[in-house]
């Protein structure tokens, strides 16, 4: 039986790349999501229109598809990317219209009665918002972030199928240098969750922290 543990270094190369995969587009996603959030709630049908199209569109669309337009379709407008950074725009996209919804909920969690003491102190509508509804809307929704954002991890391996040599590229790769499929899949399935496991929990513990902060 072949010694698996000389290919652990190329599993570990890929771990890297999917974890810049995951910290690129879950950093850039919240930030669009934010945007996002904030359009949909717009007063503004014009502004209000194209973000929550963007979002039902980037919500119904299957990750894997997105990768593939971003890959394959852009080229024929002339539009390039490597395909790191396709991999990158595409789960971005995705995370960012999921993070949207999350962040839109986590706003309109907070009581109205917050807005309407702001108000009798004489705060404006702008400052209400960013000062006081803002922070306690994202509060609200970091449990739910950080859940996309594992899922988001999990989605990197989608990327194997644009060719980055991301963790599952790279067990693609060791399995069939040395036909040991079942060994290289199941370890592989074990780094994932040796990422996301311990993620989960910590998702779980500061999202007890924060209903205890709001008790």
């Amino acid at each position: 039986m072949i010694d698996l543990a000389v290919y652990l270094p190329r599993l570990g190369q890929g771990l890297i790349v999917s974890l810049q995969l995951t910290a690129l587009s879950v950093v850039l996603g919240y930030f669009i999501g934010l945007l996002f959030a904030l359009g949909v709630s717009a007063r503004r049908g014009w502004v209000r229109w194209p973000c929550l199209v963007l979002v039902e569109v980037g919500r119904g669309i299957p990750a894997l598809v997105v990768l593939y337009i971003v890959y394959f379709g852009l080229p024929a407008l002339g539009v390039l990317f490597e395909n790191f950074w396709a991999a990158v725009i595409g789960l971005t996209f995705t995370a960012a219209a999921y993070s949207s919804e999350m962040i839109r909920s986590g706003i309109q969690s907070v009581p109205a009665g917050q807005r309407e003491a702001s108000a009798a102190l004489g705060l404006s509508r702008t400052t209400t918002f960013v000062r006081v509804v803002l922070p306690q809307g994202m509060r609200a929704s970091i449990p739910a972030l950080m859940g996309l954002a594992i899922m988001s991890f999990q989605g990197t391996s989608l990327a194997y199928s644009i060719s980055v040599n991301e963790l599952m590229s790279q067990a693609y790769q060791v399995s069939t240098i040395t036909f040991q499929y079942l060994w290289v899949y199941a370890l592989t399935g074990l780094i994932y969750a040796a990422i996301a496991v311990p993620a989960t929990w910590l998702s779980v513990w500061v999202e007890r922290r924060l209903n205890r902060g709001y008790a």
